[in-house]
């Protein structure tokens, strides 16, 4: 009698690498979307960052000028009238400037949904920070 021996199988079947494939994509499917939003709010602190530094800047030029100015590169940036941020996201202006005071204006590059959601940020010489068309976006940490 003649038996047949069976050799041991090696390696993964076609049904074993689909379900690793679908367990990927429902991952990726998850965390897609948080890493948007992670990018996004990553982006907005940078026009904020600027903003602020712009104030800073400005505090101390008014102290040694007794004006604001409009200028990026007294208050120490490499552009003027526009400063863009370092992701190129926002191009950071002071759009008035004077004695009194002065509004610095952050806006958003590109189109979709994030110009919809936080696209103008301003702060001005008073401390009074806005944004728009959400006016949710300086205090929003998500």
């Amino acid at each position: 009698m003649m038996f047949a021996t069976r050799k041991a199988m090696h390696g993964i079947t076609l049904i074993e690498l689909m379900v690793v494939v679908v367990i990927i994509a429902i991952l990726a499917t998850v965390s897609y979307p948080s890493y948007r939003e992670f990018a996004a709010r990553a982006k907005r602190n940078e026009a904020k960052a600027a903003l602020l530094q712009i104030a800073t800047n400005q505090e101390r030029a008014y102290l040694q000028n007794n004006i604001y100015t409009s200028d990026l590169t007294v208050l120490g940036f490499s552009a003027t009238p526009t400063f863009t941020t370092e992701t190129g996201s926002y191009n950071v202006t002071i759009t008035a400037a004077d004695a009194a005071g002065f509004t610095a204006t952050a806006t958003f590059n590109f189109g979709g949904r994030e110009g919809g959601k936080c696209g103008v940020f301003s702060i001005t010489g008073q401390g009074v920070k806005s944004s728009s068309p959400d006016v949710n976006c300086w205090t929003r940490t998500r």
